[in-house]
């Protein structure tokens, strides 16, 4: 079993779902995980991310964020 370190959680505002970013180390050692456990109603969706494809995936995220943090009302 992995030891699991809860991180932050967050719910977002139009959809309503609720995003939990949890940190993924298991007994063997290994390459650590960021899981995202994305909540929707009762359905679950679950990304176990290696550091590599986390970091790629901050810099997709912050880039479209960037471009459209003036579009917010």
């Amino acid at each position: 079993m992995p030891e699991i370190t809860p991180l932050d959680k967050l719910r977002l505002p139009f959809g309503g779902q609720e995003i939990e970013f949890q940190h993924l180390t298991h007994e063997s050692g290994g390459v650590p995980f960021l899981r995202i456990r994305i909540r929707e109603n009762k359905r679950f969706t679950i990304f176990d991310v290696d550091p590599v494809s986390a970091q790629a995936w901050a810099g997709i995220m912050g880039a479209w964020a960037k471009a459209h943090a003036g579009e917010v009302p």
